[in-house]
């Protein structure tokens, strides 16, 4: 049996690339992102995720680590602050996923992204809990649809060590945990068995 096929989109950020690296030598890896990988794209626009499996073609299993959401405090959010994280974590990785199961071989598996978020919300994450949360009940309901042994899940994470500089202020008394240890629970989505499965890494 051959290695794994596995395309991760957002293959540069940090969990991105700790994924890259813990499947280095396991899969034969197909990265792309928004401005960076192997390949462009935009998982806003559906044309442009059609386009990705095009010059990609069929794939073992799916990996999507990126996605934006708005911080900012509730009482001067505006609607279309709060689209940021629908249309780009949310919607994003659900349009990665529809288009995406039909381009995965059978037996094939997706993984999507979450937080810590989705059950514990923090002062100005109105838009990041909502978001995580959605994402989270996207997989769960799509793994009871999904055909031809295809499995979905998603992991969410706490905040990442590496990235204490950039959030480290809005998550104050969360114990932080490394890109590394959270890559792990992306291995055992894809190399594992479970479907419709939220993997924490607290």
């Amino acid at each position: 049996m051959g290695k794994k096929k596995v395309l991760i989109v957002g293959a540069n950020g940090t969990v991105g690339q700790a994924v890259a690296q813990a499947g280095d030598g396991l899969w034969q890896l197909v990265t792309a992102g928004r401005s960076s990988g192997e390949h462009r794209v935009d998982l806003t626009q559906g044309r442009s995720i059609h386009a990705l499996f095009e010059a990609v073609g069929r794939v073992d299993a799916i990996i999507a680590t990126a996605g934006k959401v708005h911080f900012g405090p509730l009482a001067e959010m505006s609607a279309e602050q709060f689209n940021v994280g629908l249309q780009d974590k949310l919607l994003g990785q659900v349009n990665l996923a529809l288009i995406g199961q039909h381009q995965l071989n059978d037996g094939g598996s997706i993984t999507l992204t979450s937080g810590i978020l989705s059950e514990a919300p923090i002062r100005l994450g109105a838009n990041a809990t909502a978001v995580n949360a959605a994402v989270e009940g996207f997989v769960r309901a799509a793994a009871c649809e999904l055909q031809r042994g295809l499995r979905i899940n998603v992991v969410s994470p706490t905040v990442l060590t590496e990235s204490l500089g950039a959030y480290g202020a809005f998550f104050q008394g969360f114990e932080p945990v490394s890109a590394a240890r959270a890559a792990q629970a992306y291995l055992r989505s894809v190399e594992g068995v479970q479907t419709g499965q939220v993997f924490k890494v607290w």
